[in-house]
């Protein structure tokens, strides 16, 4: 049996062919709005829309009955792989008509529940064989929607690189669609490298579609660590009825093509310069904007010189072309990590009483970057700066970099000994003799050689995982206000000589590696460690900043034991963001504690609190369903241990309370009740005051 017709096979197995009445939790009034783009009530993008703005209209659920928040349901995720693969998962659902899509573990299930009880209606599980065993990146994030009212469907790309169509009524794979279902995309791979894409190439984050074309983005070998050839990330996009291919954007260009003058050396055998972050559309333009990675490898580019087109570049397309429309490159040959996970932002501003349609590109780097996005002219001046220059034998890097002129920074950038931590005059001394062994300066001083006894390498702040990640940011259409969680976590780039590349098993010239001593159990710099931004776009100023949470307890231990006051240092982590009509609503991220907060969007101003059974893993959505507005986000489980046998991942869906007489939320799907520890079902606490709610179950009533 081929492998397209097993996975129909399959699917027909394993698809429930189960669908709520038309009625009830069909939001069939919806009606197209103007500004969300969206439809009310609805979340039908990763982002809520093909802008990204992560946003929604609803306002039932207001500063001032948010107390009232109770978990109405949970999805679990344990039955989706083994305990490891699924105590993480990154997947954000859609909700269309009343019900939810996502993905499940690692092999990317997908999941069709009903968004009222969160119960399972469907699910799609491929089996890919040898290409998932070696696929990149198993890590996902959701999938992609389309109907043109008769025919629904849902897209997913797979680990092993096929892109699948659903019947969003059954999730049987669509006949119609490339071979059954299913395009191979490795066939379609303008791959004239010679490495077999296997284990090479794959996808994180779900495709997007757009005037009936559906744009995959590509997610390859990553990090440091990766060999100096590899397959190119190239954009692909197909006709989202048949499955045919309509074209490949050369992420780096071919001999000849436009931009490959950047690239001195190596850009016939370089590769990545993928797209695996989020990214978006605009349907009225009929433009799609790629945020595009950096190239092999992440921090050392002595075999590419050159600024290197089109890594680190956002990248505006012409949908049903792949035309150029325009580019800008936001790092020229990066050798730092700060590839653009950030989902581009579509977003309207009004700037000296002129209204732009703008595009807000978050970065790593912690600057937000503002263009016209017709025509990708900067909205504020982007001035080249000198900034220091290589002296690592092989290396090569640009005398300037693109800065923004407004809005400002986001995070801390580069380090002077000002940024270290200073909570006694002690401690203040002890970071500054303990930096005298690295390097450092502003931002985009590049990786130094590690010599032993004399430098470590060169502070890198933000360090490799930013700034702003995946998680990118949020945008309030109403106002021109956009939010970004950040993380002040500086890294070290130490290089060394690859000696051994049998031993290490990568052909680059160097290694890197370092790492920042602590100061009697503090951080090396000063907090916050995380924090929430708030911009007012109009003006290109911060309206706001805030600490990510609180203070982790680690540093309240730290400052016990030393008998010493300090301010609130934030979680060291990215947060995601949603923002509706009425708050912002936050988790603290992965390396934050496990509660999720809503604060006042104008000032930044806690509202209101609840514990969760575990971190904010994914990012948090809202839609209406039977006049009930939801907010769901996923959370981390727990690890195994010698006394449990730990839990996976979930799904939480709050709500206020169903009116008396409508029986409330139900029934939750793949694993019933939700973890112990989870928020009480009375609801969370008021931020300052207020009371906490009675106890109660985590999970779905039974």
């Amino acid at each position: 049996m081929t492998r397209p017709r097993r996975l129909v096979f399959l699917a027909l197995l394993s698809a429930v062919l189960v669908w709520p009445f038309t009625g009830r939790g069909q939001n069939s009034t919806a009606k197209p709005t103007a500004g969300a783009g969206g439809v009310t009530g609805e979340w039908r993008a990763y982002g809520a829309v093909e802008g990204s703005t992560r946003y929604s209209p609803l306002d039932l659920i207001t500063r001032d009955n948010v107390k009232n928040l109770q978990v109405a349901w949970t999805w679990r995720f344990d039955n989706y792989g083994t305990a490891t693969e699924t105590l993480n998962t990154e997947t954000t659902p859609l909700m269309v008509n009343g019900v939810l899509y996502f993905t499940a573990g690692p092999r990317r299930t997908v999941v069709a529940a009903n968004a009222g009880t969160g119960e399972t209606l469907w699910t799609w599980r491929p089996d890919e064989g040898e290409r998932f065993d070696q696929a990149p990146r198993k890590v996902h994030r959701g999938v992609a929607y389309w109907s043109d009212g008769k025919d629904s469907r849902i897209v997913v790309v797979t680990p092993g690189f096929q892109l699948i169509a659903l019947d969003a009524r059954t999730g049987v794979p669509v006949p119609t669609f490339g071979d059954s279902g299913i395009v191979d995309l490795f066939k379609q791979l303008d791959n004239a490298s010679g490495l077999d894409p296997i284990g090479r190439i794959g996808n994180s984050s779900p495709p997007v579609i757009s005037n009936n074309v559906i744009v995959v983005g590509p997610a390859l070998t990553p990090g440091g660590r990766v060999n100096k050839a590899n397959v190119k990330g190239d954009v692909m996009a197909f006709d989202v009825r048949s499955g045919k291919k309509l074209w490949t954007f050369h992420t780096i260009p071919r001999k000849g093509e436009p931009g490959s003058e950047t690239w001195l050396t190596g850009g016939d055998y370089t590769g990545n310069a993928g797209v695996w972050g989020p990214f978006s559309a605009d349907p009225q333009l009929g433009y799609v904007y790629l945020n595009i990675e950096s190239a092999t490898n992440d921090i050392y580019g002595g075999h590419r010189h050159g600024d290197n087109l089109y890594s680190d570049s956002l990248v505006c397309l012409d949908i049903k072309t792949g035309k150029k429309i325009w580019h800008q490159q936001l790092v020229h040959h990066d050798i730092w990590d700060y590839d653009m996970p950030p989902h581009p932002i579509l977003i309207d501003i009004t700037v000296d009483g002129k209204r732009i349609p703008a595009v807000v590109q978050l970065t790593k780097q912690a600057f937000a970057y503002v263009f016209d996005r017709t025509n990708g002219r900067p909205v504020w001046p982007l001035v080249e700066t000198k900034v220091p220059q290589t002296d690592v034998p092989g290396e090569w890097t640009s005398p300037t970099q693109p800065i923004p002129s407004k809005p400002p920074g986001f995070d801390v950038q580069g380090l002077t000994e000002k940024d270290l931590i200073d909570f006694t005059p002690e401690l203040r001394a002890e970071a500054v003799k303990a930096i005298q062994q690295f390097k450092y300066g502003p931002i985009y001083t590049p990786g130094s050689l590690a010599v032993q006894g004399k430098n470590v390498g060169t502070v890198v702040l933000p360090g490799l995982g930013g700034g702003a990640n995946w998680q990118s940011g949020a945008a309030d259409p109403e106002t021109g206000f956009v939010y970004v969680g950040s993380a002040t976590n500086p890294g070290v780039i130490g290089l060394t000589k690859n000696t051994d590349p049998a031993a290490s098993r990568i052909d680059s010239d160097y290694l890197y590696g370092g790492n920042l001593p602590t100061i009697q159990g503090f951080r090396i710099i000063k907090p916050p460690y995380g924090r929430i931004t708030a911009y007012d776009m109009n003006k290109g100023e911060i309206a706001w900043q805030i600490p990510n949470g609180d203070t982790p307890q680690q540093f309240k231990n730290a400052a016990q034991k030393l008998g010493i006051t300090i301010p609130r240092t934030g979680a060291p982590s990215q947060t995601g963001l949603l923002v509706t009509k009425t708050m912002l609503f936050a988790g603290e991220g992965s390396g934050g504690a496990p509660i999720f907060h809503a604060y006042d969007k104008a000032t930044g101003a806690e509202i209101w609190q609840t514990p969760m059974p575990g971190p904010q893993v994914s990012l948090p959505m809202s839609y209406l369903h039977n006049n009930r507005q939801f907010i769901i986000l996923a959370v981390r489980g727990s690890a195994a241990t010698a006394t449990s046998p730990g839990f996976g991942a979930q799904l939480i869906a709050y709500a206020l309370p169903p009116p008396p007489g409508d029986g409330g939320g139900g029934r939750g799907g793949r694993g019933g009740r939700g973890a112990p520890g989870g928020a009480p079902d009375g609801g969370g606490r008021g931020a300052p005051a207020g009371g906490r709610g009675a106890p109660g179950g985590a999970g779905a009533p039974q």
